[in-house]
């Protein structure tokens, strides 16, 4: 007989994923392995909604030290001779936001010296081959997004004019947020291997500039989001004597 004449196979209807997972209870083993797949699950879920909060505190321990270390006699003579460990408190960030007539922190932290990852547990970090706050230069710092604090979450909120507040021991140093540039918008983003951003080179090394990084879009290291600023003022900062001097000028 003609094959093309015989009624045609019927495939089977596939069985749904209900019908499936209920054969799956009804065995032994089946209920073993989903009860494991729920556990992995759940601990998944806890793991990915806790991380941030374990890492919120890790940093605020580390903002505490160093924040308890910034005023000691040793930090400013190792600020003097630019030997701030890595690690360590280096200057304490405002960044500070004006919209409607009215001025909103948008972060006040603790930058700690090197991006190293322990380093940038604080929350921010001082990159090393960069100028101190206040010189001449391209200042870099780099701060956590969605983790350690976040202080940099709304880097990108900031508009032209905005500023930020660098405090050391012996001054104040108010940057603000220049208008675009080259061609591309302030804030804007790169590549995260693009190092030139934090470059000495050109107008970089001569002029007195502030460059922050943190990573991009949020929850993501695909690419960095970049923001510049330059040096609008200087306020020198009174420190107080020291009981030897004052004895030393009664004498």
């Amino acid at each position: 007989m003609d094959p093309t004449f015989l009624p045609q196979p019927v495939a089977a209807s596939p069985r749904g994923a209900g019908a499936l997972i209920g054969d799956c209870l009804r065995r032994p083993g089946g209920r073993r392995a989903v009860s494991l797949l729920t556990v992995v699950l759940m601990l998944a879920g806890v793991g990915l909604f806790g991380y941030p909060v374990v890492t919120d505190i890790i940093a605020k321990n580390r903002q505490r030290q160093a924040i308890s270390e910034f005023n000691s006699p040793q930090f400013q003579q190792e600020y003097l001779l630019h030997r701030i460990p890595v690690g360590d408190g280096l200057t304490r960030l405002v960044m500070k936001h004006r919209a409607n007539g009215q001025v909103e922190t948008l972060a006040d932290v603790m930058v700690v010296q090197g991006t190293s990852l322990a380093a940038l547990d604080a929350g921010a970090g001082h990159y090393m081959d960069t100028p101190l706050p206040g010189q001449r230069g391209n200042v870099g710092i780099a701060g956590h997004r969605t983790t350690y604090g976040r202080p940099f979450n709304r880097l990108d909120e900031m508009t032209i004019g905005d500023e930020v507040d660098l405090y050391t021991p012996f001054a104040e140093y108010v940057y603000s947020v220049i208008a675009p540039f080259d061609g591309h918008a302030n804030p804007w983003v790169v590549w995260p291997h693009d190092t030139s951003v934090v470059a000495q080179t050109g107008s970089l090394g001569t002029g007195y500039w502030l460059t922050l990084t943190t990573c991009h879009p949020k929850g993501s290291a695909a690419h960095r989001l970049i923001l510049r600023l330059t040096l609008t003022s200087t306020i020198p900062v009174k420190l107080p004597k020291s009981s030897s001097s004052s004895s030393s000028s009664k004498g």
